[in-house]
């Protein structure tokens, strides 16, 4: 029986280590499954954010290429209506050269023949019909140019005409050559317009160079402002993760260290109890051993002085057998549930070491690096402040230069009608001066026929 019993307490013990074993690999696996859990909830919400970080970012460019579009248009138009300026302003250019030519072809020898030195008393026998036929053809060229300057509500041609009637009269007033001084004025315009001329191109060409890389610079500077800023809101993130990591694995320290006190105080009470208990075993063993010795003893010996009650006897060491093994069971049972749990309290006292160094080093490993991250997003807070500033700046910069470059230009079909309308005029006011140059030619080959006849 005594070795039936120490197999099945062997075979129990046997049962309950593998069961344990089994309890252990299955709390293993579970917390496996829950750790891939977790990197999987972990992997879906990075995904989750750069899915986001890849949305506003696609935003951005839509919104950088439309404005690139709308721009490129601009610049275009911008193009189209410099290049139509300078083509109506080269007509004008014309326009007052082939005035100059006519005069200087047409006007040539009337202004020798009137104003030169020998011909003045000549001139002067007809000087009141031919002094007011040119005079009025003159004042009509000037009030051409003045009407064509209020329709077309051009300064230049306002001030042109004003200079020519004060050229004409002073110049008549003064025995001056009326025609060489409106030669200087259209000769002062024209090269007034070339000068425009000049300005427009090169204030194109400030524009179209400004204009080209202060958006480029826009584009960059937007560029890396939205990269930093999605690194900081990565790296904040990823910082507060750890964070909430560290506050759980701390009190997850907590919650070990608080359980194994429990369990080392559960032992220590165990370990008290099964030395007393097991002391108490051994003693009555002893005692029942002893008993038996002595009963054995007595009732075997030969010279006993008076009957003894064998049969009793016989029963009462019966009971005691009985008794010093169960005893020597309970000792058994008691000593192999003692080191069955001294077992399991250091295995569990070896893994609960193991956990918490492995949790330890986790909570220093990631409290440095949400450290790390966050000085990280601090200093590109501050690169992006930087940025910010800049940004702001050649913004501030373009909406100037589109003040200054993308101006709401004249439409074309008014300043093709304004510029034929100018052209034409000026044409008519030679026409009306060439008609006064021939006059004034006519008049005096009449007069100097008439004199030499006479």
């Amino acid at each position: 029986m005594d070795k039936a019993r120490k197999t099945e307490t062997a075979s129990l013990n046997n049962f309950e280590m593998l069961k344990q074993s089994l309890t252990d690999e299955i709390e293993f696996a579970n917390k496996d499954m829950d750790k891939a859990k977790k990197g999987l909830a972990e992997s879906q919400e990075k995904k989750a954010t750069a899915e986001g970080d890849l949305d506003a970012t696609s935003k951005d460019l839509a919104e950088d290429i439309k404005t690139k579009a709308t721009l490129h248009q601009d610049c275009m138009t911008a193009a189209e209506e410099f290049e139509l300026a300078t083509k109506s302003r080269g007509e004008e250019l014309n326009a007052l050269a082939t005035a100059k030519k006519v005069i200087n072809e047409s006007t040539g020898g009337a202004a020798a023949q009137t104003y030169d030195l020998n011909q003045v008393s000549l001139l002067q026998l007809e000087r009141a019909r031919v002094a007011s036929g040119a005079d009025l053809a003159k004042f009509e060229a000037v009030r051409f140019i003045r009407d064509l300057a209020r329709k077309t509500q051009s300064p230049a041609l306002a001030q042109l005409a004003s200079r020519m009637s004060s050229a004409m009269k002073l110049g008549v007033a003064a025995g001056e050559d009326p025609f060489a001084k409106v030669k200087g004025l259209i000769e002062d315009m024209i090269a007034t317009l070339e000068s425009e001329a000049e300005g427009d191109a090169s204030h194109k060409a400030y524009c179209d160079k400004e204009m080209s890389e202060a958006t480029a610079k826009k584009d960059d500077l937007t560029a890396e402002s939205d990269k930093l800023s999605t690194k900081i809101a990565q790296d904040k993130a990823a910082s507060t993760k750890l964070k909430e990591e560290v506050a759980t694995l701390q009190g997850e320290l907590a919650s070990m260290a608080k359980a194994k006190a429990d369990a080392g105080k559960l032992r220590a009470e165990e370990k008290a109890a099964f030395d007393k208990n097991s002391a108490e075993m051994k003693q009555g063993i002893e005692g029942v051993k002893m008993a038996l010795k002595v009963l054995k003893e007595y009732y075997a010996k030969e010279d006993k002085s008076h009957e003894a009650a064998e049969g009793s006897a016989s029963g009462i060491i019966g009971l005691l057998e009985v008794c010093e093994s169960d005893f020597t069971k309970g000792l058994t049972e008691m000593t192999a549930q003692e080191e069955t749990a001294a077992a399991d309290y250091d295995s569990y006292a070896k893994e609960d070491e193991i956990a918490t160094t492995k949790k330890q080093q986790d909570v220093k490993y990631k409290t440095k690096e949400a450290a790390t991250l966050d000085k990280s997003v601090s200093e590109l807070s501050t690169d992006l402040e930087s940025v910010t500033d800049e940004l702001t700046a050649v913004l501030k910069g373009l909406d100037k230069l589109k003040e200054m470059c993308v101006a709401k230009a004249e439409p074309y079909a008014e300043r093709k009608a304004r510029r034929e309308s100018e052209i034409a005029g000026l044409k008519e006011a030679l026409q009306i001066l060439e008609g006064a140059a021939a006059l004034l030619q006519k008049t005096t080959k009449h007069s100097l026929r008439g004199i030499h006849a006479h």
